[in-house]
């Protein structure tokens, strides 16, 4: 299997079906380096524009509609030593009656040790001038070209992921994609060095990364929402507005991936999910926002799973 650096000129703030910027074939792994969501790069350059400058599309020989394209993300390094987010909360995240009471959305500067793997504030308050929280890198946005030709903002994400903010999505997860088109069209980027549940902030500590990847493809086993899973859950994704709506796209498709994958039926896997899921909030933030149905893989051990 081979290797790639992809060292983009071209950045996207949509993800459609752009001419690849690579072509590889399935199990390769990619070296990508991304800019930040304002399109800064490693050395302060900007080099694109906001909404998330994305890096690709790369395409995988052989990817065709009804496929799945597997991402395993290998690493996320920052390429820099600073990121940087906003004061205060999204305005939809708190009683309306305190909206009004909310601080200015000024940028905040936050340094990036990555030799300590933390990051703090370079011009903390009085209160959290000895605070700081430990590195957990994650992709903000990353997915594959939309179906029916679509083209849509990085802004927002939908059945072909985009701009979910889910923390999960960090290094040794493997997250799955409905290809929808030819070649699949692979785009990522929107690093975060830290983000909490729901980017209730509206960002996480923004920051260009260099992000390792391998892709490969899954022939003939369609899904209809992004999966993912790590070394102890298997995660399904669901985008829309409103959050219940959201909500209902991911339990649908544990539902779905529990019938088929793990050969329980209808009822065997409603009761599973009753007494076992768990929900994550990705996003409450962007326009349409992202909720995650989870469960521990002890609990679908014991049912045999597909390979």
């Amino acid at each position: 299997m081979a290797r790639h650096q992809l060292n983009p000129k071209q950045f996207h703030n949509t993800i459609g079906a752009h001419a690849p910027a690579l072509t590889i074939e399935s199990g390769d792994t990619v070296i990508a380096q991304t800019l930040d969501a304002h399109g800064f790069d490693g050395e302060g350059k900007q080099r694109g524009h906001d909404p998330n400058p994305m890096t690709g599309p790369i395409a995988v020989s052989g990817a065709e509609p009804g496929d799945v394209l597997a991402v395993a993300i290998k690493r996320i390094s920052p390429m820099c030593s600073t990121g940087w987010t906003r004061s205060g909360l999204a305005w939809n995240v708190v009683d309306p009656a305190l909206v009004r009471e909310m601080p200015a959305r000024d940028k905040i500067i936050w340094s990036v040790d990555r030799n300590k793997g933390e990051a703090s504030l370079a011009e903390p308050t009085t209160a959290l001038k000895n605070w700081s929280m430990p590195l957990d890198p994650m992709i903000g946005c990353f997915g594959v070209a939309p179906a029916d030709g679509e083209t849509i903002s990085t802004a927002t994400c939908g059945p072909y992921g985009g701009n979910m903010d889910y923390r999960l999505f960090r290094a040794g997860t493997t997250a799955y994609f409905p290809v929808s088109v030819a070649g699949a069209l692979f785009f990522l980027g929107d690093a975060h060095a830290l983000q909490g549940d729901g980017e209730i902030a509206g960002t996480g500590i923004e920051m260009p990364a260099e992000i390792e990847v391998e892709l490969r493809l899954i022939k003939g086993q369609p899904i209809s929402w992004p999966r993912g899973e790590t070394d102890e859950f298997i995660f399904t994704v669901g985008n829309a507005r409103p959050l219940e709506q959201a909500l209902q796209h991911a339990t649908s498709e544990m539902l779905r991936w529990l019938e088929s994958d793990f050969r329980l039926d209808r009822v065997s896997a409603a009761h599973v999910l009753g007494m076992a899921v768990r929900y994550d909030i990705g996003n409450v933030f962007n326009p349409a926002f992202t909720v995650a149905c989870r469960l521990e893989k002890s609990v679908v051990a014991p049912f045999a799973r597909r390979a």
